[in-house]
């Protein structure tokens, strides 16, 4: 049966919407560029801040330099697991950058990378991976969100602390960081629905690296792009080169400042690789071929940008050689402290848990000091 042969139809079918029915905002502004933006290589480099750039290289060599170093400690068992964000670099480290102090980063469990560039303890950073502590460090002192190990969860936490804080009249941005697994998640679409609606100051951070564990991106999505997922929201999307660190910090800026004014959410997308395996318990092999590693190995973010800085006469060997000093600098003594075995008390299980304990925990906690009291008299 169709419309028209519905009962009461007739004459009173339209077959367009009545005119009332208009869409609510414009979908071409909100659309991402055909291809990844991009800076370094193009004529928009000619407008480098050199000073900013010279920075971003430090931070990108002290960051590779963390990402083998924390990979050493899987291997020698004194972090349980890690997830490298070798090739990654660039998206983490334009994403602390580009904060302001009262500003909240919201990562995931891949993003201790990012948290260290805000300013985060590298042990502190470790602490959670290590199996220490719940956290490891303090979420309010550092305006960084315990990082989240389950799948894109982080991200209503941040639309909620970003709208909370406007309503408050604090000026206050969320930027929440997620990988491509994560917009496969319902909480994905939670997030960027509330925040649209209530056109909070958040920015979502995808950064695409081209697998969730083994499963790639062609298997998760029809979409065009993950960008292209911002228009359904009534937010705009961008696609950036996520090896390009200028770019990176350009597009992660303007839509840090659009948020602050009042703007609203932006989605965007890092187009990445996650170079090294999902974690020190995953066989990349049985996936993805060398070639297609080796081809992004030549779009290495670090290599990137030093090659442009040096061309301009930004950077010299000098400089090269004391961003890679620096980075000695904080590996050693990153090994150090790691080396050395950790105090814990298992009592530590009850604290911050919640603001005040329930019946149930302290009964717990009071089972475990009879444990541990019969222990010690043994």
């Amino acid at each position: 049966m169709t419309v028209q042969e519905l009962p009461g139809a007739g004459a009173s079918h339209r077959s367009t919407p009545p005119p009332a029915w208009r869409p609510r905002t414009d979908a071409a502004p909100l659309l991402p560029d055909p291809e990844p933006y991009r800076v370094l290589g193009t004529p928009a480099a000619e407008k480098l801040d050199a000073a900013l750039m010279r920075r971003c290289y430090a931070e990108l060599v002290r960051g590779r330099r963390y990402n083998a170093q924390a990979t050493a400690l899987t291997r020698q068992g004194r972090l349980a697991v890690y997830p490298s964000t070798v090739g990654q670099e660039a998206c983490e480290i334009a994403a602390a950058l580009v904060l302001e102090e009262q500003d909240w980063l919201f990562p995931s469990y891949r993003d201790t990378l990012a948290a260290v560039a805000r300013g985060l303890d590298p042990v502190q950073a470790l602490t959670l991976l290590r199996g220490d502590w719940h956290t490891g460090y303090d979420p309010r002192e550092h305006r960084i969100a315990p990082l989240s190990t389950p799948l894109a969860t982080q991200l209503p936490h941040a639309v909620g602390l970003a709208h909370a804080a406007r309503l408050r009249g604090d000026d206050v941005v969320a930027l929440a960081m997620v990988g491509d697994g994560g917009t496969s998640e319902g909480d994905f679409h939670e997030a960027l629905n509330f925040a649209a609606v209530w056109q909070a100051p958040v920015v979502f951070l995808v950064q695409n690296n081209g697998f969730a564990i083994s499963v790639p991106l062609a298997k998760q999505t029809a979409a065009p792009t993950l960008a292209h997922k911002a228009v359904g929201y009534g937010m705009p999307g961008r696609l950036v080169d996520g090896n390009d660190v200028a770019a990176m910090h350009e597009v992660l800026s303007e839509a840090v400042r659009r948020a602050r004014a009042g703007g609203g959410p932006t989605l965007i997308e890092a187009v990445t690789y996650r170079i090294e395996a999902h974690t020190n318990a995953d066989d990349a092999t049985r996936y993805r071929g060398d070639a297609e590693v080796e081809a992004w190995k030549a779009h290495d973010p670090v290599e990137l940008l030093e090659r442009e800085l040096t061309a301009r006469g930004m950077l010299d060997e000098a400089g090269i050689q004391e961003a890679k000093d620096a980075a000695e600098v904080m590996a050693a003594t990153l090994r150090d402290r790691m080396n050395a075995e950790p105090v814990l008390d298992p009592m530590d299980l009850f604290e911050n848990v919640y603001a005040e304990q329930t019946g149930r925990l302290r009964e717990q906690a009071e089972m475990l000091r009879a444990e541990l009291d019969a222990e010690e008299q043994s």
